[in-house]
Parts: C-alpha cells; structure tokens; sequence
C-alpha cells in the first residue's frame, strides 16, 4: 500500500528505473521475489519483460497477485506464461503444502531452477520427513521454539506473543480447530496460552494437509 514489496509493481516505470540503479551497482547476485500483480493478471507479461531485462539470478514467482493475498486459486496460467517466457532461472512459491505437491510441480515444470516453501514449513516443520510428521513432534518443536523464544525476547510474555504468529499457520495442521484458535488469539494468559496449545496437540487429529482455507 505505500508502494513496497509487491507495492512495487504498480508502477512498472519506477520498477524498471529501480532494477537499473541495483544491477548497475550491485557488487553482488540479486534474486527478485514477485507476485505476478497488483491487481490482476494480466499485468504479468509487462513485469516478465521487465525482468527479463536484468541478470536477476533466480526469479521466484508466487503466482498470486497483491490483491489475491493468500486466498483463492493459485493462477497457474500465469505461472506457465512465466515458465515460457522467462530467461531467467525460474522459483516456483505458493501453496506448496506437501511432498505431493512439489512431485506434481515438479511433473508440470521440469526445467525449474527450484521450490519454495514458506508458509506450509512454519506450518507444519516435519512436513519433509519420510512417512511425515506426528503431533507429538510438533508438540516438542513448539516447546522447544518456547524456550528459545524467552531467552531471545526475554519473557514468556513476549515469547507467547511471537508464538501466536507461528500459530497462525500451525494451526492449519489440525482439524476442527476453529474455536480453539479463536480462544488462543484472544488469551493475553501465559497459562492459559499454553493449556489451549497442549489441548490442540493432544486432542484434535492432525489434518492430512494444511488447511488455511478458513483462516481469517
């Protein structure tokens, strides 16, 4: 909204301008992140010219545009417009959620430089692991992230407040977890905070999948 991040791209012109004064002076390689829009696909096929302009090093496409934030489909045409089109290394990004679909990604898009996993690995960091991960292991990791994040932040209080943007995705691992969620973001309680995430862990059945589609 201020003209940042995937803010960027509403002003193709400006872009440009900004891609010329970083490669014309950076000493070092430059890989670009993008949406492929502000507000609608179409705007695609102008960005990926500009890119193609630059010796950007990897060019990681979340085939979404600003305006789409997470919710909805991912615009995979737009993503095989970037397949064809790009002379540049090419990342897939965006709902990458299991094994199963970096296998189909990579089925669909074989001459891919890479993946990138982002939201589904806060989700669920096993998700990688042979035969996937259990419930228990996310109960662990998050005790132990507990830990780690009092003495980074220097309270529990603190740690719980950074905890609950983890659990922003985490909770996407579980079924029927609506409710409890609702109780955990509202909890300024340290012991009521982790009663509500030993609860989740011990009584709701882990999802085959993340599942944000519900999430506000």
């Amino acid at each position: 909204s201020k003209g940042k991040g995937s803010g960027m791209l509403a002003d193709t012109a400006h872009l440009d301008a900004f891609f010329n004064e970083i490669f014309t002076k950076s000493p070092i390689s430059v890989s670009v992140k993008t949406r492929i829009g502000m507000t609608d696909a179409e705007e695609f096929p102008r960005l990926v010219e500009i890119f193609n302009q630059y010796p950007i090093k990897e060019l990681i496409v979340h085939p979404r545009t600003r305006k789409d934030f997470y919710k909805g489909p991912i615009r995979s045409d737009a993503f095989d417009y970037a397949y064809a089109n790009c002379n540049i290394p090419l990342i897939y990004n965006g709902d990458v959620c299991s094994v199963e679909d970096i296998v189909a990604i990579e089925d669909r898009y074989p001459r891919l430089a890479g993946i990138m996993i982002g939201r589904a690995l806060v989700g669920d960091p096993g998700m990688l692991t042979p035969g996937g991960t259990t419930a228990a292991a996310l109960e662990n990791f998050h005790r132990a992230l507990m830990e780690e994040y009092i003495v980074t932040f220097g309270s529990a209080r603190n740690a719980m407040f950074r905890l609950k943007e983890n659990w922003h995705h985490l909770i996407c691992r579980f079924e029927g977890g609506e409710k409890l969620y609702k109780r955990l973001r509202k909890t300024t309680d340290i012991q009521e905070f982790e009663a509500i995430t030993t609860e989740i862990f011990r009584t709701l059945p882990l999802a085959p999948r993340l599942m944000p589609d519900w999430l506000p």
